[in-house]
């Protein structure tokens, strides 16, 4: 890659998972890598598992406040970036009591939307292309999405409450796995209603199918916590027995797939890494469900988060 050809990519959630493995192709092709992480000691573990260039900025997804200071931060240098990758993700299925951001926001929401809508606002002037990593139990049809409780966003009258409601709809008891279900609905909403603001940007949201980690860390690492024993046994069976996983490795060179042959194409589209077999795969462009695609309640909830945010900021001053 010649100088010429270097890309300049800021990248959500990359000191562990799909992330850190996409980070490990996109540096060693020389790309310039700009990663944002929680605190110091993830910054300082995640550059000396990739390398000295890749630039940090600290900010933590679960404080919007945090988050506009890095936006502060990346406004003052100015270039453009050609691809934002917002690919960070938070679940805490098995827990039954909600948690909350700094704001009071319940967290799944605050983390994997509303920190990242902040993003792709805060930096639209700057960013070229955008890829969001979202999931396929956004889509009650289909794998995942049809075990418990199904996504769906209801009339977001949780939304409308502001901080402190549990659940987006503001009709369900909390349920862990359902927030996170909603919140990928979320980010699927979001990525609509990015393009409909912006045709001429490339927009692609994508599933990486079910990865499960065999490390103690991860994106499980909340969900290990809660019943240890159960997910040990949950990814024996369905990574080890039935094969019905995606290898992390993989699953971010997907990801990079994806930053090297679609973020040239304007529009919108969704890929998911569907499964056919055990032990295959197939990633390909895909219908999102129907909710997913309602252009009305992506601008509903665009705007309620707009006012979310905006209002947390007012209280943060």
């Amino acid at each position: 890659m010649t100088t010429a050809e270097r890309r300049r990519i800021l990248i959500t959630g990359a000191s562990s998972g799909i992330g850190l493995e996409a980070a490990r192709i996109l540096v060693a092709r020389g790309d310039e890598l700009t990663l944002l992480c929680r605190n110091r000691e993830r910054a300082d573990q995640t550059r000396a598992v990739l390398s000295d260039s890749v630039q940090i900025c600290i900010g933590d997804l679960a404080d919007l406040a945090s988050v506009a200071k890095v936006i502060e931060h990346l406004r003052q240098n100015q270039e453009p970036f050609d691809a934002l990758v917002l690919n960070a993700g938070l679940q805490y299925a098995g827990h039954g009591s909600p948690r909350w951001s700094a704001q009071g926001i319940e967290l799944t929401f605050a983390v994997n939307h509303l920190a990242h809508q902040l993003l792709a606002e805060g930096l639209k002037e700057q960013t070229r292309a955008i890829v969001i990593t979202a999931s396929e139990v956004h889509n009650p049809a289909t794998g995942g999405g049809r075990v418990g409780q199904p996504a769906g966003l209801g009339m977001l009258k949780g939304l409308r409450q502001g901080p402190g409601a549990p659940m987006l709809d503001g009709e369900s008891p909390f349920n862990a796995d359902k927030a996170y279900k909603d919140s990928k609905l979320c980010n699927l909403l979001m990525a609509l209603q990015i393009h409909r603001q912006r045709p001429e940007v490339p927009v692609v949201a994508w599933s990486p199918g079910l990865v499960i980690p065999r490390t103690s860390g991860g994106f499980f690492r909340n969900s290990r916590q809660a019943n240890p024993l159960g997910q040990a046994l949950f990814g024996f069976v369905a990574r080890d027995l039935m094969r019905l996983s995606e290898s992390v490795e993989q699953a971010g060179a997907l990801l990079v797939q994806l930053i090297d042959e679609q973020l040239h194409q304007p529009g919108f589209s969704y890929w998911s890494n569907g499964l056919l077999g055990p032990g295959r795969h197939r990633f390909s462009p895909t219908q999102p469900s129907k909710e997913a695609t309602d252009s009305s309640k992506s601008t509903t909830l665009w705007g309620l988060s707009s006012d979310l945010i905006t209002a947390s900021a007012a209280k943060s001053n």
